[in-house]
C-alpha cells in the first residue's frame, strides 16, 4: 500500500509537498524492481529543474535507470546520506531514503500527479 500523503509519477518517482517544497524519492514498486542499490547519482543544489526532466540515475546489481522529477523548481537540498549508503532506499524509500528537495515554482502542479490510489491502480494495469 503506498502512503496516501504522497503523489506519484508514472516513472515510478513520488513527491510529498510542505508548503512550497517537495521532497522527491523512488516507489517501493521502484526500488523492488530495481533490487540492491549500490550507486546514486543525484543533481546539484541550485539546479533548475522542469518536470518530467533527468534529475540523475540509479544503478543496482541488475541494472541502470534514470531518476526524473514530477515537478518543476529549483534542488535546495539532496539526501547526502545516500552518497556512502545508498541502501538506504531500499530499506525505507519513502522516509530515510528520500532523494533530493524541490522549491517548487508551481506548488499547483503536484496536483496533477497521481494519488496513491490511482498510482496502485497504474501499476495493476502495467501487469497486464
Amino acid at each position: 500500500m503506498e502512503p496516501a500523503d504522497l503523489r506519484y509519477h508514472k516513472e515510478h518517482e513520488w513527491v510529498r509537498v510542505q508548503g512550497k517544497q517537495a521532497t522527491l524519492g523512488i516507489s517501493q514498486f521502484a526500488q523492488d524492481a530495481l533490487g540492491d542499490i549500490v550507486y546514486i547519482e543525484l543533481p546539484k543544489v541550485g539546479t533548475t529543474v522542469t518536470a518530467g526532466q533527468e534529475i540523475g540515475e540509479i544503478e543496482s546489481t541488475k541494472t541502470t535507470s534514470m531518476l526524473y522529477t514530477p515537478v518543476s523548481g529549483t534542488i535546495v537540498k539532496i539526501n547526502t546520506e545516500l552518497k556512502d549508503h545508498p541502501e538506504v532506499v531500499n530499506q525505507d524509500p519513502y522516509g530515510k531514503g528520500w532523494l533530493a528537495v524541490v522549491e517548487l515554482s508551481d506548488p499547483s502542479q503536484a496536483n496533477a500527479l497521481m494519488t496513491a490510489a490511482q498510482y496502485e491502480a497504474f501499476l495493476a494495469s502495467q501487469k497486464k
